[in-house]
């Protein structure tokens, strides 16, 4: 049986299917949870408790789409993670674009 958040994870590696097929993308976790790396570094990753696409940006981005209600604080046990955006399933819509934007962000700090 599937799952509402099963749903969402498949919706979260279909989105990332094509960035599999880039240098130096692989599938890993972070914190338990599955995760996209671009050589070393994580840029993209999935809650499945709550449903939500995470992507590191550059704090001010993350403010500024959270400030937008775009995306609300990835905050794990009420700690923030001031690099990190969490976007709900309900804007599955822009997971693509937010998915590349963290890719160029967290690569071009290679």
């Amino acid at each position: 049986m599937t799952t509402p958040n099963n749903e969402h994870e498949d919706r979260f590696w279909a989105v990332a299917a094509p960035l599999l097929d880039l240098p130096g993308i692989s599938r890993s976790t972070m914190m338990g949870l599955p995760c996209l790396r671009v050589n070393t570094k994580f840029f993209g990753s999935f809650d499945p408790k709550t449903g939500d696409l995470l992507v590191k940006l550059p704090e001010r981005r993350v403010d500024e789409l959270v400030d937008d209600r775009v995306a609300h604080a990835f905050a794990p046990a009420g700690r923030r993670f001031r690099q990190w955006a969490a976007i709900a399933p309900d804007r599955e819509d822009e997971w693509e674009s937010l998915l590349g934007e963290a890719l160029e962000f967290v690569a071009s700090d290679q």
